[in-house]
């Protein structure tokens, strides 16, 4: 007979692990699959983490999580194609234990979250492929694998699987992506000494610097780029949705490049050693694009249940809280002996409602669709922010009033007063 567990996860990136390691704290007999040689292993790039939910799960995790600088300083830049206008914000606060944020490398963290789930009790396989969920009639009952005899029986299943989740898709629990819901990323590690890091961005010890940027590098598609300090590395990325990169037949390769070629990006990696590049979907469709996250015998956590606040650049607080509260729903139907049907799995959605998760999720959600269908934020605002700045900084003997009346001459002929009134409603609307 096939051995039966209380749970399987699919999946070791950070939903799959927070899901694994809480169940496995509770006493349930779990089993982990993983496709990859180990955890980690098909992620190379860096990335940001946040402490408040992952001490939610380990809350001791900075004895020996593998991180790499605590974040200090986020700066958000504008960019045309030779400027930027931003703001900072930098606290000392920030530079006070425990810390807030840290950038991370996803193939060191993956690994270290995967033992800390194995030391709790969670037997871990990996390169091993879920190929097909067992179904007993509409209910999920345990998961096909590629090894032979490969048959494994559980009482539920959490997919949490990656953005492209063949299992759901296949098992008909969601729609095929929707390439206007998805944004593929491109990163680069470049390496450099410790003292460059520190010089280059006013930083000492392990406090580093994240720039988020948006504007002229995409080309006009919705998208965002991104700069992060690791020890002895850089992390610099750009992400797009998949149908603009279909619209406007540039490869994200050379979006990259362009982008760090850009005169105020390029100063901060020069001189660095590009050792790592990586290419990967992220789910950006925003709260609307959430598809079915419960039924019969299974939950979706993470990316596969498009989690992620583009907004604000947060995904790996989602995947662990979604990582985890999907387990505390199975481990508290375990303690009362109810079975993980439908009705009794919707704990999990309502949990989520009332978490952060879904708040912020909602809050945002019709911001994908504006940026959508009006690139002018992306390209027109850009140019006219930066010219903007560039009139008034500029001494030149003219007036102040003069300059300010042009700036108004210049939004007003770009895009009219109506479409000012118009854009700043959208705004507005998107982000109430």
């Amino acid at each position: 007979m096939a051995e039966k567990f209380d749970a399987i996860v699919v999946g070791a990136g950070p939903s799959g692990n927070a899901a694994a390691y809480t169940l496995a704290k509770s006493g349930l007999k779990v089993l982990q699959l993983e496709r990859g040689e180990y955890p980690g292993s098909k992620n190379v790039q860096g990335a940001i983490l946040y402490a408040d939910a992952l001490e939610r799960i380990i809350p001791d995790f900075r004895e020996d999580a593998p991180l790499e600088r605590h974040i200090i300083e986020q700066r958000m830049w504008v960019l045309d194609d030779a400027s930027f206008i931003g703001s900072h914000y930098r606290s000392d606060d920030f530079n006070k234990p425990p810390h807030n944020r840290y950038t991370i490398i996803r193939a060191q963290f993956d690994k270290w979250f995967s033992q800390k789930a194995q030391e709790a009790g969670v037997l871990l396989i990996c390169e091993t492929t879920v190929t097909d969920l067992i179904m007993d009639g509409t209910q999920v009952i345990g998961v096909r694998t590629d090894r032979l005899g490969g048959s494994i029986y559980a009482d539920v299943v959490i997919l949490a699987d990656g953005v492209n989740s063949m299992l759901a898709r296949k098992a008909g629990f969601r729609p095929e992506l929707n390439p206007g819901d998805v944004a593929l990323a491109v990163k680069e590690i470049h390496f450099m000494p410790e003292e460059t890091i520190a010089s280059r961005f006013n930083v000492s010890g392990d406090a580093g610097v994240v720039i988020e940027m948006i504007g002229k590098i995409t080309k006009g598609m919705m998208g965002t780029g991104f700069l992060y300090t690791n020890k002895e590395s850089l992390t610099i990325g750009v992400g797009c949705m998949l149908s603009d990169f279909k619209k406007q037949k540039i490869s994200p390769n050379r979006l990259l490049e362009e982008m760090k070629s850009h005169p105020s990006i390029r100063p901060l990696i020069e001189g660095g050693e590009m050792k790592e590049y990586a290419a990967h979907l992220i789910p950006e469709g925003g709260y609307k694009a959430i598809p079915r996250i419960y039924g019969e015998g299974w939950l979706i956590a993470g990316d596969s249940g498009m989690f992620v606040n583009a907004v604000h650049r947060e995904g790996s607080n989602l995947a662990m809280t979604t990582g985890r509260i999907a387990a505390e729903t199975v481990i508290e139907l375990a303690a009362q002996g109810k079975a993980c049907s439908t009705k009794n799995l919707a704990a999990y959605r309502a949990k989520l409602d009332q978490s952060f998760v879904m708040k912020d999720m909602k809050k945002y959600q019709n911001l994908p669709d504006i940026l959508h269908r009006n690139p002018q934020f992306l390209t027109t605002y850009p140019e006219l922010l930066n010219q903007a700045a560039h009139i008034m900084l500029k001494v030149d003997g003219v007036d102040k009033k003069s300059k300010e009346k042009q700036i108004r001459s210049n939004f007003a002929h770009r895009r009219s007063l109506f479409g000012l009134v118009g854009d700043a409603y959208k705004m507005w609307r998107a982000f109430e």
